[in-house]
């Protein structure tokens, strides 16, 4: 059950100069939605970020090559199979998937990018591409975010999306993007993937910078279960169809105003990976303050996120503080000060001074973990730098999902 979770997508405003198709073609399930295909108006700019995982999918690797060489005219995401671990056969299937849009739309292969997720070491299933693929040109249509969101997941329980509109000058710029993701989420762009659009107009350069920013700051900062997937990805599509000024210009205030626009609707969509989390009963905000660097502040939030014990321990709505406190110092943070450390669940403090603090109470404590929604703030001294991670529990179903998930 997903934590606070809507049921419905909100509004998906559609953004001029993307078009989506979708199709069913059987890859693990019958009549499902599996195919998706995003159609961009020429001169859209396309930046992308992917896995960091060295064991990468065939669709990763050509996505990457066809990235190098021109402008992507298309996208096509097949949810149901991950195509990794399928060596050169699945290179030359990501490949061949590129040429079936390819001719069926008229473009050339090299202006497709291939995507896909689901199970890891199964080659894609070509016959059912081959009848499926040339569907899609035909279907191509400015309002089926909707289809595209359901038609992307895998343990997903409900579609992810959202738009977002900033007026830029005298004009409103559009931002509309997806996302799937469910377990084996990880920072380092968890394991997920994500479209992202907007009919600003802004330099490639720009672009590239802007999703760099907005992904430092959403989806690597989430985790579900301390796994990188071999299939993650984020696009982000500025097709300059709004009629506003070009952005070239880091330091101008239209930059910072599309740059934060795209970084709440990465934030959105990374908490709701989160929300929806495999089995998640608990939505868990990390804050770590007073770290020597960022980077020490993310390692103890990490620490914490991914700790078995701790999220267990959230499961069963158990302020079992010692498991969070073992954590931290296991975070490998060079000069922690014990003796300064401050532990809060929302805003009762549980540990103050490295010690457990002398006016907490467990009945104090297991009000706070009854709820769905907790922050954990942590204060490892009075530096001056913080970072924020989301994260949820481990539950029972967690442990089906995956068992499971291959049947």
């Amino acid at each position: 059950m997903a934590v606070n979770l809507p049921l419905e997508l909100p509004e998906m405003i559609p953004v001029v100069g993307v078009r989506i198709a979708t199709a069913a073609a059987g890859i693990k399930y019958p009549d499902r939605t599996d195919l998706v295909a995003f159609e961009l108006a020429e001169g859209t700019q396309c930046a992308a970020i992917f896995t960091q995982n060295t064991f990468c999918a065939a669709p990763v690797t050509v996505a990457r090559e066809h990235l190098s060489i021109t402008t992507p005219r298309l996208l096509l995401i097949n949810s149901g199979s991950a195509n990794a671990g399928t060596g050169e056969q699945g290179y030359q299937d990501a490949l061949t998937s590129c040429v079936l849009l390819a001719n069926a739309a008229g473009c050339e292969a090299n202006e497709v990018l291939p995507f896909s997720t689901g199970v890891i070491g199964e080659s894609l299933p070509m016959d059912k591409f081959s009848a499926a693929i040339p569907l899609l040109p035909a279907r191509f249509d400015e309002n089926h975010w909707r289809d595209a969101a359901h038609g992307i997941m895998t343990t997903d329980t409900l579609p992810k999306g959202v738009s977002r509109q900033v007026m830029i000058g005298d004009e409103w710029i559009t931002i509309t993007g997806i996302a799937k993701g469910s377990g084996m989420i990880c920072p380092d762009m968890a394991t997920m993937l994500a479209y992202v659009a907007t009919d600003a107009n802004i330099a490639p350069a720009l672009l590239q910078q802007c999703l760099r920013y907005a992904a430092e700051r959403s989806f690597n900062c989430i985790s579900v279960d301390g796994d990188t997937s071999t299939n993650d990805a984020c696009v982000l599509m500025a097709t300059g169809r709004a009629m506003v000024a070009p952005i070239n210009d880091e330091q101008s205030s239209a930059y910072q105003q599309l740059r934060d626009a795209v970084t709440e609707v990465c934030v959105v969509l990374a908490q709701a990976i989160i929300r929806d989390g495999e089995g998640a009963t608990k939505f868990i905000t990390i804050d770590v303050d007073g770290g020597e660097s960022e980077a020490d502040c993310r390692q103890v939030a990490y620490t914490v996120a991914h700790s078995p014990l701790v999220k267990t321990a959230f499961f069963a709505s158990d302020p079992n503080w010692g498991r969070i406190l073992a954590a931290v110092g296991r975070a490998g943070i060079d000069l922690l000060d014990v003796g300064q450390v401050a532990i809060y669940l929302d805003d009762v403090c549980i540990v103050r001074d490295g010690a457990r603090a002398a006016e907490y109470t467990e009945a104090a404590g297991d009000a706070v973990m009854k709820k769905d929604e907790i922050t954990v703030r942590i204060v490892l001294g009075d530096a001056p730098h913080s970072a924020q991670l989301w994260s949820c529990d481990f539950s029972y179903d967690y442990v089906r999902i995956n068992a499971e998930y291959r049947s």
